[in-house]
């Protein structure tokens, strides 16, 4: 299984870069919207909001009570009603996105979740994480799938109170995990939602639209240690990593780096900036991952609540990165 990980390590930064990823965000979106009061209020917003970590907790609580529930189970239907209710409490759009992954074992049902929160550009920046677990007797999968769901679910609730410069869609996939192992059929048996996702919106060319994403996995260990991912976009993983700095969390945003294969990685070979935030450290001798001892006393919903956190602060410093690399040439969607 470790088939997934491509585990270089190395040291990522100078000391030089280091300190200046110490420096504090300025985290002031820009935006050609013809309503400047609105895209101030929501800049503001994003940057005051908090995600509750008893929240984020909770949610993975609740998934975890429903028991395993890999892809095509009955458990992961119950599992799917709750997160689409759950966004659709916050006033998005919530679409499903049912397909049959081709597995090993067949054809499997499965189903990404699309909750929308509509911007001032039409543009869009993908805020995702997995929700299906390990196909796995009694695996309940409380940080790998729990925590990158119930990060999701907390970004999109805190978010979904303002009106962001580009429009959001918060995307949990379905499929992530290998159904018999993660190298089987020429390593294509795993990451069936986000290529499926990333296929479709290229076949029907909404791709064009995507400018960026975000992807959580395993970000709800204790003993939180996350590492720059190297498949990840080099500025995507500064931005992100500058406003950890600026929040304090240098210790839980690591300058050392390793290779990942992950949901990340369609949207990647597409074309579309990408990072991964994934603790990859889970357990002694990361001996909690992909095991039974994956549980509910093993996680923090403050684990949970500072990277989404993060991610949040440094939202408008990404639609500031994106502004400037099109000229702030989209347009905005009417009001």
């Amino acid at each position: 299984m470790l088939n997934r990980f491509r585990l270089t390590e190395q040291r990522a930064l100078t000391l030089g870069m280091v300190l200046l990823l110490a420096v504090p965000s300025g985290c002031h979106a820009q935006s050609d919207s013809s309503s400047p009061a609105v895209s101030a209020a929501a800049t503001s917003a994003q940057q005051a909001a908090e995600v509750d970590a008893a929240r984020a907790y909770d949610h993975v609580k609740k998934m975890v009570a429903l028991g395993p529930h890999p892809s095509g189970s009955e458990a992961i239907k119950k599992v799917q009603v709750y997160l689409e209710n759950e966004l659709a409490s916050y006033g998005l759009k919530v679409s499903g996105d049912s397909f049959n992954g081709e597995t090993p074992r067949g054809s499997v049902p499965m189903k990404n979740i699309i909750a929308e929160l509509r911007g001032e550009k039409p543009d869009i920046v993908l805020i995702t994480g997995h929700y299906d677990t390990k196909r796995q007797a009694d695996f309940v999968g409380a940080n790998d799938g729990g925590s990158s769901a119930a990060a999701v679910l907390e970004t999109a609730r805190v978010l979904s109170k303002t009106r962001p410069e580009y429009t959001l869609w918060f995307v949990l996939f379905d499929g992530e995990e290998a159904v018999v192992d993660w190298s089987a059929m020429d390593g294509r048996d795993n990451t069936y939602g986000s290529r499926h996702l990333a296929a479709k919106l290229k076949s029907d060319g909404t791709l064009s639209r995507v400018r960026a994403m975000v992807l959580f996995d395993m970000i709800g260990d204790k003993d939180l240690d996350i590492k720059r991912e190297g498949e990840s976009t080099p500025w995507m993983v500064d931005t992100i990593w500058k406003a950890a700095h600026a929040l304090g969390h240098q210790k839980q945003f690591l300058n050392s780096e390793q290779y990942i294969s992950d949901d990340h990685l369609p949207f990647k070979e597409a074309g579309v900036p990408v990072v991964d935030l994934i603790d990859f450290n889970y357990g002694p001798q990361h001996s909690y991952w992909h095991t039974n001892l994956d549980t509910l006393d093993k996680i923090s919903g403050e684990s949970i609540k500072i990277v989404a956190d993060v991610v949040i602060r440094a939202l408008p410093e990404v639609f500031k990165h994106l502004n400037q690399a099109t000229g702030a040439s989209v347009k905005p969607t009417s009001q």
